[in-house]
């Protein structure tokens, strides 16, 4: 039995570590590609065009600048709170995501040269009687996570007496104020021009603020001068004639060019139920592949460790017992959103390594997943009757033996149902990941969404291919279930 443990934690020593080394991090290659983060949507700075490729002001001025500086670019589609949260914690090179340069950032990051003048103002929905700041008194607000937009808001909360609440895309926010949730939303002025010129159905009141510049940032002290090269670069793209360009494409003369597109869009897609599913069926099924891939690969992990644990909790040791006891109390307590933040922002930050999005991933499920199981495992041997070990013990059997031959082939009977619910909880439980970044089903959705901003269409196409994979889970489940009572 001791031999056995030996090898099942070396075993999953060297397969955590085998995919802690077959990611795509190597030092050759951070020496010649940045790793920039991005929001996910922030149209026409950042947005996913039909191809579900990243198109944007950002995007297309920060290839450029690599262009011209001689570098290569990853962009991450992270979120604006994500991406930041990313950049303290050093899992990526920088932010271009139409992020304001304010004291609070300079002090915090190496933020570069201004790039794009904006301000900041409030939009209502299309019939609202809301036409100033003082009618906001006693209603709620909708504000984006960590944006300068909303620290502008929080400045005159007081003073106005509205209420806020946040998110952390900007679609969600607009999406609580055309339903009625709350009465305003603040946001940047060219980007809600820019989303009003292609359908969104609000409209722009009250004075906007002070105006303000856009710029990207890097951490501070850096060998490279990553900062320092994005100006230099910005500084040629400028003098050639590629800004104006660039700009020009997603603007225009006002707001022509937003509804140059929005005609665009109209007279090439079938806005329809069907046609939206045939139009966006590929990316869609690139999500799945992306939740499916990390489901499997976490409810391979999460078996392991929730079996070891598991084992651990029954083990005639006191010492064992309350490593598993605390293992499953810890990691079965902590909501997983907090734990995916930890490791992917907290982990990094104290030792100084990156740790990229898929395996932060998988360690949190692993974690959290492994916890549960370990908990159906335990319960399962010791839902064996005692006087089964007890037997086994008297005819001569060590306790390895006893339990790998008698209590074990008995307490896998009743655990392989759990076994399979476990990986319909995982299998939903990927959706969280999407705050880390990792492409999986709901951020494609919402990158989806950001684009033909059908939101209720979207969420119930991705709600279906939930359902539907599910439903076949639940149907293996109660299979196996059948057969093992037979």
């Amino acid at each position: 039995m001791r031999r056995v443990w030996k090898w099942c934690v070396a075993g999953v020593m060297a397969l955590m570590l085998a995919v802690v080394l077959g990611s795509p991090v190597s030092t050759q290659a951070a020496e010649k590609t940045y790793v920039i983060g991005t929001d996910v949507t922030y149209a026409p700075f950042e947005f996913a065009d039909k191809n579900n490729q990243y198109v944007g002001i950002d995007i297309d001025l920060m290839q450029a600048i690599a262009k011209a500086e001689g570098f290569k670019v990853d962009i991450k589609p992270l979120g604006f709170n994500a991406a930041v949260q990313a950049l303290e914690a050093n899992q990526i090179d920088g932010v271009i995501a139409g992020m304001q340069i304010t004291p609070e950032r300079q002090q915090k990051f190496a933020m570069s040269e201004p790039y794009y003048k904006t301000a900041v103002a409030m939009a209502v929905g299309q019939n609202s009687e809301v036409k100033s700041l003082k009618d906001l008194r006693g209603k709620r607000v909708a504000l984006k996570t960590g944006t300068a937009a909303a620290d502008y808001a929080l400045s005159l909360k007081a003073k106005y007496g509205f209420t806020t609440v946040t998110f952390d895309d900007s679609n969600n926010m607009y999406q609580d104020v055309i339903t009625g949730n709350s009465v305003a939303c603040f946001d940047d002025k060219p980007v809600l021009q820019y989303a009003i010129a292609t359908g969104l159905k609000l409209k722009l009141a009250g004075p906007e603020s002070k105006a303000s510049y856009y710029g990207f940032a890097t951490q501070k002290d850096r060998s490279d001068h990553l900062d320092q090269r994005f100006n230099a670069g910005l500084k040629k793209v400028k003098a050639d004639g590629t800004y104006a360009k660039i700009v020009a494409k997603y603007l225009g003369n006002g707001t022509q060019a937003a509804q140059k597109q929005t005609s665009a869009k109209t007279q090439d897609s079938d806005r329809s139920f069907l046609g939206l599913l045939r139009e966006n069926w590929g990316t869609l099924m690139g999500g799945l592949k992306e939740t499916m891939i990390v489901t499997i690969v976490a409810i391979f992990f999460a078996t392991v460790v929730g079996i070891l644990v598991g084992l651990l909790g029954v083990l005639p040791n006191q010492f064992a017992r309350g490593v598993a006891t605390t293992f499953i109390y810890i990691f079965r307590g902590l909501p997983l959103l907090v734990l995916a933040l930890f490791i992917y922002t907290g982990v990094p930050s104290l030792i100084g390594s990156k740790i990229p999005a898929f395996v932060a991933g998988i360690i949190t499920l692993t974690l959290n997943e492994g916890a549960y199981t370990a908990a159906f495992v335990k319960g399962g041997i010791q839902a064996v009757d005692d006087g089964q070990m007890e037997a086994a013990r008297s005819l001569g059997l060590p306790f390895g033996k006893a339990m790998r031959r008698v209590i074990l082939p008995q307490g896998i009977k009743i655990m392989i149902p759990s076994f399979i619910n476990q990986f319909i909880i995982t299998l939903k439980d990927t959706s969280i990941l999407s705050i880390i970044g990792i492409l999986e089903l709901t951020q494609t959705g919402k990158i989806i969404i950001a684009r033909n901003m059908e939101g209720f269409k979207i969420w119930t196409m991705v709600a279906l291919i939930y359902l539907i994979i599910i439903t076949l889970l639940t149907w293996l489940s109660n299979w196996v279930q059948r057969r093992m009572e037979a």
